[in-house]
């Protein structure tokens, strides 16, 4: 079953490019509208822009990513209680040692990312440090390891890298509509498809695009949280330290610094929104907790 969901990530990754190609595609072409008319050169501009981007993030996400999180690397000398359970976990779920970095932020929480398991980093928030025991320090970093061996990792670096290209584009484009529409003087009257191909392109630019792409992240990470549980307590043979991390980080006050395209990356929401919604990038602590139980 575990080898299964490894190779349904791997068709995931496709399918999630391939969706984040088609928002891309209807947003550049609402930007190209906009600033120039031409819907095609719009079009062109976002895969161009977007796969320039992604080539070059993707040679090293986990630097991308700790950065925009504010992360230091670490090295045994620097913790070593730390750096032994990471190296720990990594020898038993039979991954290459990944990078170890610190969050200097008071709120418990941790993730990883990278491109492969020959190609990963977990970060754990100085405040995670602060407030677990060994036990519960295992069970974080197992559910961290688990999804560097399950190449969680890769399918949540792509999200991040496309949700941050599309927020770039949507952003410029806001710009250009409520900054630049008004200096469009032609002599086109203005009629009512005009109009109508006006709306649908702010419409997809402001609107559908970000919108689409949370919901995208959203599907991505929900499902792979129950997968990483489960296979932390087959890590470390113990539920009750992750069930234990898992009470203290939901009780926790949220992160100061954490980046909004990474939340999904988290163990837990780092901005702690309570109350639970459709577009939770992480399924309700209690569930996971209860699965956890069960075990």
């Amino acid at each position: 079953m575990l080898y299964q969901q490894i190779a349904r990530n791997k068709h995931k990754t496709v399918v999630v490019m391939t969706v984040f190609v088609v928002i891309l595609t209807l947003v550049g072409a609402g930007f190209g509208y906009l600033f120039s008319n031409s819907p095609w050169s719009g079009i062109i501009i976002a895969l161009v822009a977007s796969l320039l981007y992604l080539f070059l993030v993707m040679r090293n996400p986990e630097n991308m990513v700790m950065s925009l999180n504010h992360a230091q690397e670490i090295h045994e000398q620097d913790n070593p209680q730390l750096w032994h359970i990471v190296q720990d976990m990594a020898m038993v779920g039979q991954v290459p040692m990944p990078r170890v970095f610190i969050i200097n932020d008071p709120s418990p929480n941790a993730f990883a990312t990278g491109r492969d398991p020959d190609h990963s980093a977990v970060a754990v928030t100085q405040g995670l440090l602060d407030m677990m025991n060994r036990e519960e320090l295992e069970g974080v970093l197992g559910h961290e390891i688990s999804h560097i061996r399950n190449y969680d990792i890769r399918l949540s670096t792509i999200a991040v890298v496309l949700v941050g290209v599309i927020s770039f584009l949507s952003g410029v484009a806001s710009r250009v509509i409520w900054f630049g529409s008004g200096d469009r003087d032609d002599d086109r009257d203005s009629n009512a498809i005009e109009m109508i191909f006006k709306v649908v392109a702010i419409v997809f630019v402001l609107f559908l695009g970000p919108l689409s792409a949370t919901l995208a992240q959203m599907a991505l990470s929900r499902n792979r949280e129950y997968l990483a549980d489960a296979s932390s307590v087959e890590l470390t043979r113990n539920p009750h330290g992750l069930i234990s991390a898992l009470q203290k980080i939901e009780s926790s006050q949220p992160m100061k610094q954490a980046d909004r395209s990474s939340s999904g990356l988290y163990i837990e929401n780092p901005f702690r929104h309570r109350g639970g919604s459709l577009f939770d990038t992480h399924p309700p602590t209690a569930d996971r907790i209860a699965r956890l139980e069960k075990m």
